[in-house]
């Protein structure tokens, strides 16, 4: 019976607006190469919202700090990826991934290390009070991004796509790029990560049952306050992860990339339902394609395109699509 409870119209939306495109578009091989950088772009920015969303929707959190987590992951990837040259100038894939995949882990670490102390020292007194969450967590942001500025200088700093990902494939006309193949592949393991996590595991069940009822929980000797600093840790880690994926998307990094990314990290978690990780999916997917689309077709709309977007979907649904949390 769930299954058939389970509302499917919301899928649809990725496919009807890819279709809706391909006409616009008028060239198959386009509409292919575009449609698999919206994904990819999309997939990005998935990893780095699903970070927040599992924040505000488990925790009652508005965290707008979280651009920092991102800009941390992204700079110390450059030191991992720098101390690798060898590597990332081999032209074998294998060679590439040793050098990546510990940038990736190097990352996620050091984010959520730094995640910690944030709940602890910045988010932690403000618990149920919104206005003051926004406040505080924006000027620990300002405050991470000097403390990187000291350690890693105020410059942009380049981030070169290792050998192997760089480059195309050809399938017929359409351009597909390496690296984005990667994204989409990356994304995909996050979200069944997440999802299994949240679904299929005991963690998982005291998380969302703390949610509902944290008295109740606590009642049976769980420690509700330590999952919840736990997930705030992962979603810190998944923002680090996501800003090793956009500075090499990007393929250079800046203090303020975090804050550059914050907008399109609130519309996507807007659209899909606050705390739903689905709903999350879907809302990055629909915003990568909608700037791929529009940018190719009217580039002066491109940057509004999100934002009209977020307005339809509401004046569907005001809580968004799959809202997990009021």
């Amino acid at each position: 019976m769930k299954a058939l409870d389970f509302d499917y119209k919301p899928l649809l939306l990725v496919p009807v607006l890819a279709l809706l495109a391909l006409p616009l578009i008028g060239s198959g091989s386009t509409w292919i190469t575009l449609t698999v950088a919206g994904l990819a772009m999309g997939m990005i920015i998935f990893i780095i919202a699903s970070g927040l969303t599992l924040v505000f929707g488990l925790m009652d959190v508005l965290n707008f700090g979280h651009g920092v987590f991102i800009a941390l992951g992204a700079f110390v990837a450059t030191s991992v990826l720098g101390s690798m040259s060898g590597w990332t100038g081999s032209t074998e894939l294998w060679r590439n991934l040793v050098a990546v995949l510990p940038a990736m882990g190097a990352a996620m670490l050091v984010a959520g290390a730094v995640g910690v102390a944030f709940e602890r020292f910045i988010v932690r007194p403000v618990y149920g009070q919104h206005l003051k969450q926004i406040l505080i967590t924006m000027g620990g942001m300002i405050i991470g991004e000097e403390m990187i500025k000291v350690i890693w200088g105020p410059q942009q700093i380049p981030l070169p796509l290792p050998a192997a990902m760089q480059g195309s494939w050809l399938l017929g006309e359409a351009v597909i790029e390496k690296y984005r193949v990667l994204a989409v592949i990356v994304g995909v393991a996050v979200f069944a990560a997440l999802i299994w996590t949240l679904a299929r595991t005991k963690v998982g069940l005291l998380i969302r049952a703390g949610v509902q009822d944290r008295e109740m929980v606590e009642s049976l000797g769980y420690r509700i306050r330590r999952l919840f600093v736990g997930v705030f840790v992962a979603g810190s880690a998944l923002a680090g992860l996501g800003g090793v994926m956009w500075g090499l998307y990007q393929q250079s990094v800046v203090p303020q990339m975090g804050a550059q990314v914050n907008i399109l990290i609130f519309i996507v978690i807007i659209i899909g339902g606050l705390g739903s990780t689905t709903g999350a999916l879907i809302g990055a997917l629909l915003v990568g394609l909608m700037a791929n689309y529009t940018g190719f077709l009217v580039p002066k709309v491109a940057l509004f395109s999100n934002i009209a977007l977020m307005v339809a979907v509401l004046l569907w649904r005001p809580q968004g699509i799959y809202a997990a949390s009021k």
